[in-house]
């Protein structure tokens, strides 16, 4: 039988959807599953992006150019200016989703071998991207004691090889939710400006930021503006996850170049996505206050609520709709997977992440979990009272073995 490729069998599993045949067979069954383990807002989309989608009038659903359509990169480029991110649209690039504009910045700037120091837990399609790129991930570790703060800036120093090439953040971050401080970015700024490293910036949480202190983007570092590749998405800010549409930005001419190259290999970013995303950024203000004052209280609820379970410690995320979780167990996949395969309580279950698959080094993060709080305070009390049932069963039945 033929072989399948290393890349392939390196390839690791989405710990967020690794677990998704466990809870469809559970609802086959007749259980509820609230599900914890994904950033799928339920939230409704903007109406304007809806009432666009409704009215669109074209007689051929034609290709649209690879860099995306001007009308959207130019609208984009107002919005970010609301955050002071001076960009031009012919900065940006509309891309699949976040996700795309990600595996792309890897494809044009690191050959294989090339490495990227990334701290982490992290969002695990990093580590995905970065093997289909032949890149390798250097991870440097924060703690949950911490609430996850950037480790010292010495510990980066001390990965930096001649092979080093870029350092990625998340910030806000998915999946703890950590909030950088500007004392932590002019850190970052330092050793991108000293080593002359690329600056990979995933920001498509920062309508999401719960503290005064202001946003600090990696585009508003300088004397670094060729280093910085912006990454985004429309995803979280409209709770449009479905319309794929990202956007990689830069002012580096010769990276957009390459870039591009990719883009017209792909042929080009969705049609309707572009025309939903377009109308949805000029979503009143009042949209985005209401999403906003709902995450606050969707945190305080779940976080409370966390650590009220005994033996549970959650610390408080200032960014984002995610939390990583310790809980009282010893290997949180095998009871992630047992809350759906042999638990019920009052005919309900809980889908959780586990945490380990958050981390290059899998034996890390074995008694952690990331939970989601994208469902609506009432679904998230309830999944609370399941989980507390879940860790008092598992650890009973654990202590009888």
């Amino acid at each position: 039988m033929p072989q399948i490729s290393i890349r392939g069998a390196e390839m690791p599993e989405s710990p967020i959807r690794k677990l998704a045949p466990l809870a469809y067979a559970a609802e086959q069954r007749g259980i509820k599953v609230y599900r914890l383990n994904i950033g799928q807002p339920d939230l409704p989309s903007p109406q304007c992006g809806l009432e666009a989608l409704k009215h669109i009038d074209l007689k051929v659903l034609e290709y649209s150019p690879s860099q995306g359509f001007l009308s959207l990169r130019k609208k984009l480029a107002e919005y970010y200016a609301k955050y002071s991110i001076n960009l031009t649209p012919e900065d940006i690039i509309v891309t699949n989703g976040g996700s795309e504009a990600v595996l792309f910045a890897f494809m044009s700037c690191l050959n294989p071998g090339d490495e990227i120091i990334v701290p982490e837990p992290a969002y695990a399609n990093y580590m995905a991207f970065a093997i289909s790129a032949g890149a390798v991930i250097k991870p440097i570790t924060s703690s949950i004691e911490d609430g996850f703060a950037l480790p010292d800036i010495d510990k980066f120093e001390d990965l930096i090889t001649e092979r080093t090439r870029a350092i990625l953040i998340c910030n806000p971050n998915n999946p703890t939710g950590y909030l950088y401080t500007r004392r932590e970015m002019e850190q970052i700024r330092h050793l991108v400006q000293k080593y002359d490293l690329y600056l990979f910036s995933d920001e498509v949480y920062r309508e999401f930021i719960y503290t005064g202190s202001p946003y600090i983007s990696a585009c508003h570092l300088p004397d670094i503006d060729q280093n910085v590749i912006l990454i985004d998405s429309v995803s979280k800010r409209y709770s449009e996850c479905g319309i794929r549409i990202g956007t990689l930005c830069t002012k580096n001419k010769k990276v957009l170049q390459t870039v591009l190259k990719f883009c017209q290999a792909r042929l080009s970013p969705p049609l309707i996505g572009q025309i939903v995303a377009e109308a949805s950024i000029d979503a009143p203000i009042e949209y985005q206050r209401e999403m906003y004052d709902e995450y606050v209280e969707r945190r305080k609820c779940l976080v409370d609520g966390l650590n009220r379970i005994p033996g549970v410690y959650s610390p408080i995320p200032m960014g984002a709709f995610y939390t990583v979780a310790k809980l009282p167990v010893e290997d949180a996949e095998e009871f992630c997977a047992w809350c759906l395969s042999d638990f019920e309580y009052e005919g309900a279950t809980v889908m959780m992440a586990p945490a380990s698959g958050f981390y290059s080094d899998p034996s890390k993060g074995r008694d952690e979990v990331r939970l989601a709080y994208v469902l609506n305070k009432d679904d998230l009390k309830r999944a609370l009272e399941i989980l507390g049932h879940a860790l008092e069963a598992y650890n009973k039945m654990k202590s009888e073995k």
